[in-house]
């Protein structure tokens, strides 16, 4: 890895190609502890109850129920480690270095097992093909401990960016989560309208599972390793609103991808551009204003101004 951190503030630069085999190998540790996730906690709107959450450390499942407690797991990027914890004390680390998926996969379940925790999950990869089992995945065993930390902290600079674009919104709106299915950072506004079923279609995945996703109209957007060299920034609605691909959208780097069927934006020109947070701000709002303005969303109802309390921040209400 050639790529480093300059400083806290300057958004990391990782070129896809420079860190793809473990990418692929963190795709499936990322399914692995979320389908425990998923196995343990109830179902939440559009599968909302199996994402992971960027942290100061890593990504996190945050608190799972289990019998009478709980437990979670964490991805930690800086001393490279996935930490099971529960609420009755127990902790195990597994280390984090270049190993097949299946050998990770093991030592993950033998953990639980050892704190107690019976998971039982689908020990096949989602929406991706071929979908080699994890007991069975022998060909994903690259770990760059560098490579994973600044893809981290890609997630970290992203995360908050689109948590301040969520504020805007006070409708019904997913927290700012990572899907482990697709491998991407996401936020996804409501309109509060019913949609059309989801035909399906994602490789190694029911329809059934599109169809909760997508039962109702949204403006989604978000990060994903992919889309450009250092990964884009995406945006897409559903259902598509005529004349969406041709709404006037900023900043000058972004543009509609036909292929992918959404706006893109090339996370190398946001962290060439003079503003970042900026750039990619004017991104999640103009095209959530494309899906909001051609779709006839209730704007008025819906947005609202986060700075509406200035004096939230400096003590309680009186």
């Amino acid at each position: 890895m050639t790529a480093h951190i300059s400083s806290q503030h300057t958004w990391p630069r990782l070129r896809v190609d420079d860190w793809t085999e473990t990418r692929d190998t963190l795709h499936m540790w990322t399914q692995i502890v979320g389908k425990i996730r998923l196995s343990q906690a109830p179902l939440l709107n559009h599968w909302w109850q199996v994402t992971l959450y960027v942290g100061p450390r890593g990504l996190t499942t945050g608190s799972v129920p289990h019998r009478g407690g709980l437990f979670d797991l964490e991805f930690d990027f800086v001393e490279h480690r996935l930490r099971a914890r529960t609420s009755d004390g127990g902790e195990r680390l597994i280390p984090l270095s270049s190993r097949p998926v299946a050998d990770f996969y093991g030592e993950t379940m033998r953990a639980l097992e050892e704190l107690g925790i019976e998971a039982t999950i689908d020990g096949r990869p989602n929406e991706v093909e071929p979908a080699i089992p994890f007991a069975e995945d022998h060909q994903h065993a690259t770990y760059d401990p560098e490579a994973a930390q600044l893809f981290w902290r890609q997630l970290v600079h992203a995360d908050r960016v689109m948590g301040e674009f969520r504020s805007h919104f006070v409708g019904k709106v997913s927290p700012v989560h990572f899907f482990w299915g697709a491998m991407d950072l996401a936020c996804t506004r409501f309109s509060g309208r019913a949609a059309p079923a989801h035909p399906g279609g994602a490789p190694n995945c029911g329809d059934w599972v599109m169809v909760e996703g997508y039962s109702r109209e949204l403006s989604s957007a978000g990060f994903w390793p992919g889309g450009g060299q250092e990964g884009a920034f995406y945006a897409y609605a559903y259902p598509e609103p005529d004349g969406f691909a041709e709404y006037p959208i900023g900043p000058d780097a972004a543009y509609y991808s036909v292929e992918n069927g959404q706006f893109l934006l090339p996370y190398e020109a946001v962290a060439e551009a003079e503003n970042p947070d900026q750039d990619v701000a004017e991104f999640l709002h103009t095209t959530y204003r494309a899906a909001a303005d051609l779709g006839g969303w209730d704007r008025h109802s819906l947005e609202d101004d986060p700075r509406r309390w200035p004096q939230h921040r400096v003590g309680a209400a009186r």
